[in-house]
């Protein structure tokens, strides 16, 4: 009996393995590998999209750059900074979440960036394989790289899975530069670099159903997933989002008893308020929701995408409704 019982486990891992295989390169070859500094074949040439390259810790670095048709440099407006997931790029990001096509409405200027090693990821926590690479000070010199005037009381950052991971880091070492963070499906991994050296602004989506960063933090199916992917260096555990949510809210200073917001379809949120500085902390819980951007770009074999609440529309209504007192 016990023969057999290690037999099916062993059937079972390899059945993950394979599944989290066609999975990856399925979603993978949606995206594509994108290691060069060059705008794809939609966007090249089109008005308002610009690849540009800085050194940053003396590696030439990238990200694309969108301007919105009402770009008016007498005027200078926000700017949002999104970042990939592990296995993307920014191309991906961009059809997934959609923020240029929001800023041509809105009028803010987006930083789609561009990670780091084969496939493409980010630094944004001590045991992500990456650890050579500061990503912090890559958006601070992209930042400071910028060929647009921007507004630099309202810089907004932003990212999915690794990515959301790394907005959270960026929050956490970068408070200065930073008005306030987004993170869908983040995977934190750690508060290296935290409490931020203010009150920061948070809001945060996770579903329920995450396969790859589960909603209460690491299980063997999730691991097993982005092994078979190829982030074999990539972390065993993450930390739950209610969790690290809550966390944030301690580092604001916010009363730690979150108040309930009215449902959205499958969307749950609560927002924690009485915050030091006036900042606020809100999470959205995706009922059923997979590793996906709601309202977004559906990402094949990765779960619901949520198509009653919008984290780019969400994010923006967020965002808009701070600023820093003073920059730099």
């Amino acid at each position: 009996m016990k023969a057999k019982a290690g037999w099916g486990l062993l059937i079972a891992v390899m059945v993950f393995l394979c599944l989290g295989a066609v999975l990856a390169v399925g979603g993978y070859g949606l995206v594509g590998p994108s290691v060069r500094c060059a705008l794809p074949r939609e966007t090249a040439g089109r008005p308002g999209w610009e690849a540009h390259k800085v050194i940053s810790g003396g590696v030439e670095r990238c990200y694309y750059l969108y301007a919105p048709p009402t770009y008016d440099p007498s005027r200078p407006p926000p700017v949002v900074f999104s970042f990939h997931g592990f296995l993307a790029n920014p191309n991906s990001q961009a059809l997934i979440s959609g923020w240029h096509t929001l800023a041509d409405r809105e009028g803010f200027v987006v930083v789609y960036p561009q990670g780091q090693k084969f496939p493409l990821r980010w630094n944004a926590g001590p045991t992500w394989g990456n650890s050579e690479v500061d990503d912090v000070q890559f958006f601070r010199d992209m930042l400071d790289d910028l060929p647009l005037a921007v507004d630099r009381s309202r810089v907004y950052v932003n990212g999915f899975s690794n990515g959301g991971g790394m907005a959270v880091r960026i929050g956490c070492e970068a408070a200065d530069r930073v008005t306030a963070v987004g993170s869908v499906a983040g995977a934190v991994v750690s508060f290296v670099g935290c409490p931020p050296s203010r009150p920061l602004p948070l809001i945060a989506f996770h579903g329920t159903a995450d396969p790859i960063v589960p909603y209460e933090g690491e299980d063997m199916r999730g691991w097993l997933l982005r092994q078979a992917a190829g982030a074999t260096d990539a972390p065993r555990r993450f930390i739950g989002v209610e969790t690290w949510v809550a966390r944030w809210a301690e580092f604001d200073g916010c009363s730690l008893a979150p108040q309930p917001l009215p449902p959205q379809g499958d969307a749950r949120g609560v927002r924690y308020t009485g915050c030091e500085g006036g900042s606020e902390v809100v999470l959205y819980t995706i009922v059923d929701g997979g590793h996906t951007w709601p309202g977004g770009r559906p990402i094949p074999g990765l779960g619901k995408t949520s198509r009653d609440v919008s984290a780019t529309e969400e994010m923006w209504r967020f965002f808009a409704g701070f600023r820093l007192e003073e920059t730099e």
